[in-house]
C-alpha cells in the first residue's frame, strides 16, 4: 500500500496586505513607476507596540501613521531598525516589486502575440524586449510606446483605440527586429480593435499577479491561509479568481477566504503598508539610477524572487 499523505496542517495561518503606488491599470506616464505589495505575519499586539514606537519617535501626532513619516529623512533610523534585524519584520513580512513598464511589457506580448509560446517563453521575450528597447529608445522613449498600448486597452471609444493603435503600430514596426510577431497583432478593423481592448481590460493590474504571490510564499506551509487585505476596488471578485487561478503548484488550494478591511482599522495593515511603501521608494529610487546602498540592502530580504523586476533585486 502507498505511504499515507501526511496529515494537514490545522493552524490558521493570517497574513494581512496592503500595496503602494497602484493606479489601476494606468502603468505609465502615471504618478508612479513602482508597485510594491507587502504581506506581513505578525501578531496584533505587535503591530500595535510597532506603530507606537513609530508615532512616539517619528513625534507623529497622526491617528494612522502611514509609510510617509518613517520615509522621511529625519527618521532614517527609525526605518533601518522597522527593517533590521532587530525590528518586527524581518522573517515574517513578504514583497512583491513590480517594475510597472516591464510588466506593461509583458502584458503586450501576451495579448498581441499571435504564435503560440509557453509563459515562460513570452515571459523571456518581454524581457528581452524591454531591455534592448530601453537601449536604443531611453526609458522615456520606451514608455511613451507603450503608453499607447496602454492607451488602446483603456480606451474609452473605438476613435481612441484606432488612434493609439495606429501609434502603437507605427513605433513597433522600428523594433520588428525584437518583436516581429507584435505588429500584426494590432487589428486595424473596428471588430478586432473592440476584441483587443475586450481582452485587456482587468489583465494589466499588477496587484493581480501580487496576490498570487501572496498565495505562493505563504501557502507553501500548507497550513490554511487567510489574508486580509486593505481596501482595494481594483480587487474584484474576477481579480481574485484570477489570482487564485494563476497559482499551478497547489499553493492556492490552501486559501480559505480574503476579508477587506479599512488599514486604520488593523495595525498590520498598517505594518503592511510601512513595507510596501518603503519598498516602493526605494526600488523607484533603484530605477532611477539614484538607489540607496545601505536601504537596497536592508530591503533584499524582503524582496521576492519572483517581482517583475529586470534583473532580480540588485
Amino acid at each position: 500500500m502507498p505511504p499515507a499523505a501526511p496529515p494537514r496542517p490545522t493552524a490558521l495561518l493570517e497574513v494581512a496586505c496592503d500595496e503602494s503606488g497602484s493606479e489601476g491599470e494606468k502603468l505609465v506616464r502615471g504618478s508612479t513607476d513602482t508597485f510594491a505589495h507587502a504581506s506581513v505575519d505578525v501578531a496584533t499586539e505587535v503591530a500595535l507596540a510597532t506603530i507606537e514606537r513609530v508615532r512616539v519617535e517619528a513625534r507623529s501626532p497622526a491617528t494612522e501613521v502611514k509609510a510617509s513619516v518613517v520615509l522621511r529623512p529625519q527618521n532614517r533610523r527609525l526605518l533601518e531598525w522597522l527593517l533590521g534585524d532587530d525590528g518586527p519584520l524581518l522573517g515574517h513580512a513578504h514583497v512583491h516589486l513590480t517594475d510597472k513598464a516591464l510588466h506593461l511589457t509583458g502584458r503586450m506580448v501576451v495579448l498581441l502575440d499571435g504564435e503560440p509560446a509557453a509563459a515562460t517563453d513570452r515571459g523571456r521575450r518581454a524581457e528581452v524586449l524591454h531591455r534592448v528597447a530601453t537601449r536604443r529608445m531611453g526609458r522615456v522613449g520606451w514608455e511613451s510606446l507603450l503608453a499607447a498600448f496602454n492607451d488602446v486597452v483603456r480606451a474609452r471609444s473605438l476613435d481612441e483605440a484606432a488612434a493609439s493603435a495606429a501609434v502603437l503600430r507605427g513605433g513597433l514596426s522600428d523594433l520588428v527586429d525584437l518583436a516581429p510577431s507584435l505588429p500584426a497583432g494590432i487589428p486595424d478593423d473596428p471588430e478586432g480593435l473592440l476584441a483587443l481592448v475586450a481582452r485587456g481590460r482587468g489583465a494589466l493590474d499588477p496587484i493581480v499577479p501580487a496576490l498570487a504571490e501572496v498565495l505562493r510564499h505563504w501557502g507553501a506551509a500548507g497550513r490554511p491561509l487567510w489574508v486580509v487585505h486593505d481596501v482595494q476596488a481594483t480587487l474584484t471578485d474576477a481579480a481574485i479568481r484570477t489570482a487564485v487561478g494563476a497559482r499551478a503548484d497547489g499553493s492556492s488550494d490552501v486559501l480559505e477566504g480574503i476579508s477587506f478591511v479599512d488599514s486604520q482599522d488593523d495595525p498590520r495593515v498598517q505594518l503592511a503598508d510601512f513595507l510596501a511603501g518603503a519598498a516602493r521608494r526605494i526600488a523607484s529610487h533603484v530605477l532611477a539610477g539614484e538607489a540607496d546602498p545601505g536601504l537596497v540592502e536592508l530591503i533584499a530580504p524582503y524582496v521576492s524572487a519572483r517581482s517583475t523586476w529586470l534583473d532580480g533585486w540588485p
